[in-house]
C-alpha cells in the first residue's frame, strides 16, 4: 500500500512536470491530456486513472508549483539559522525554480489558469498568502533575534521580497531569457537587505 502511494506521488508531480513544461511552450489552451501523456510515456488513459482531465491536471500543477514554494522555504531554513542569510538563499531558489520552468510564470499570471473558476482562483491565492507567511515568518524569526528591525511590518517586508522577484521574472520571460533575472535580484537583494537589517 505504501508503495502504491509512493508510485501514485511520484507519476503525479511526474504529470505536474509535464504541464508546466508544455505551459512554457504551448500556453495553457495548448495543453492536452494527450500531450501530458506523451511527455511522461504513458497513453492518454493512463493519465485519467489519476485525473479527469485537463482541468484536474492543472490543478495539480497549480498545487505542485505551491509545495514547491514551500518546500524552498525548508530548504533556505536548513541551509542556515541566519534570517538574512536564509532570506537571500530563499531568493536564490526562487529564481532558480522560475528559470527551471517558465510554464510557472504562464499558470500564475494568466486568467485561462482561473478567471472563470473562483475555486481555483481561491487556491492560487491561498498558495500566494501561504508563501507569504513563511516568508513573513522568517522575518519574524529575524526580530526576535535581533537581527532585522523591530519597526519593519512582517509581511510588508515578505512583499517587498516578492517584489524583488515577479517584476523581474516578468522580463526575464518576456525578452527570452536576455534579461538577466539573477544578476538583478542579486542587486536588488542587498539594497533590501540593507534596509531591513537591525541597525
Amino acid at each position: 500500500m505504501a508503495r502504491e502511494k509512493l508510485d501514485t506521488e511520484i507519476r503525479q508531480e511526474q504529470i505536474a512536470q509535464a504541464a508546466l513544461s508544455l505551459i512554457a511552450s504551448r500556453g495553457i489552451r495548448g495543453l492536452s491530456v494527450a500531450a501530458v501523456a506523451r511527455r511522461v510515456g504513458l497513453v492518454p488513459s493512463g493519465i485519467y486513472r489519476h485525473f479527469a482531465g485537463k482541468d484536474e491536471v492543472l490543478s495539480i500543477a497549480l498545487d505542485y508549483i505551491g509545495e514547491r514554494l514551500l518546500a524552498n522555504v525548508h530548504a533556505a531554513a536548513a541551509d542556515t539559522a541566519d534570517p538574512l542569510e536564509r532570506l537571500r538563499r530563499l531568493l536564490l531558489r526562487h529564481v532558480g525554480m522560475l528559470r527551471q520552468n517558465q510554464g510557472i510564470l504562464r499558470i500564475m499570471f494568466s486568467e485561462d489558469a482561473y478567471g472563470d473558476r473562483p475555486a481555483r482562483r481561491t487556491k492560487v491565492l491561498r498558495m500566494i498568502q501561504a508563501y507569504v507567511e513563511a516568508i513573513a515568518g522568517i522575518v519574524r524569526d529575524g526580530q526576535r533575534e535581533q537581527r532585522l528591525r523591530s519597526d519593519a511590518d512582517p509581511h510588508t517586508v515578505a512583499l517587498m521580497f516578492l517584489g524583488l522577484i515577479q517584476p523581474a521574472a516578468i522580463l526575464w520571460h518576456m525578452s527570452d531569457g536576455t534579461f538577466d533575472v539573477t544578476e538583478h535580484c542579486e542587486k536588488a537583494w542587498t539594497i533590501l537587505a540593507r534596509a531591513i537589517a537591525a541597525r
